[in-house]
């Protein structure tokens, strides 16, 4: 498994390879041991998910505030995606700014995110299937999310790659606060 530092801290990019055949295909898309020896960090999981979705749905920006923060393993198990990671922590140097990753079922890519990360991602395919793991289970009274066209972020979701589908989000992401807001509001991770 290799795995490639982002810009912003506390994210990285992992690649394991797939094996195919005329079978299908063979993938160890989570290595605890791996993950611990190079990104120095334990990822303990309390929580997995998986999403499906259309092409044009956006999902996030999200992230908890869990006391024990909540770091994300993300993989695209089948379509493709735009994932999005953006550094919502007021104290880092790279606050405000995001990254972007593709990632498509079959590539061999994860994306490790630490805590105090902001997360989304859009759907560049119907039935993209994403799958996360979580290092703390979903606790409603401390998730928020932050709105993902906010334009202070200026984040680039390179809405032509899903033509005249246009963009499908929750009511919950549409109308989430600026970072800004989140911000003044003490909402943010430290």
């Amino acid at each position: 498994m290799d795995f490639v530092p982002l810009e912003i801290g506390d994210a990285w990019i992992c690649t394991s390879p797939v094996w195919s055949d005329d079978r299908g295909s063979f993938r160890e898309w989570f290595k605890s041991e791996e993950l611990i020896s190079i990104t120095h960090r334990t990822f303990e999981v309390a929580q997995a998910n998986i999403s499906v979705s259309n092409k044009g749905v956006m999902r996030g920006i999200h992230y908890s505030l869990a006391p024990a923060g909540q770091a994300k393993w993300v993989t695209c198990v089948s379509g493709a995606i735009i994932d999005v990671i953006v550094d919502i922590r007021p104290t880092s140097p790279t606050f405000g700014k995001y990254e972007l990753v593709d990632l498509k079922g079959g590539d061999g890519r994860a994306v490790l995110i630490g805590n105090g990360l902001g997360h989304g991602f859009i759907s560049l395919e119907d039935n993209s299937t994403v799958s996360y793991l979580l290092s703390s289970p979903y606790s409603p009274s401390e998730e928020y999310e932050i709105n993902p066209m906010d334009p202070a972020i200026g984040i680039d979701w390179n809405l032509n790659l899903v033509g005249g589908a246009g963009v499908i989000l929750s009511s919950k992401d549409a109308n989430a606060p600026t970072l800004a807001t989140r911000r003044a509001e003490g909402k943010l991770p430290y």
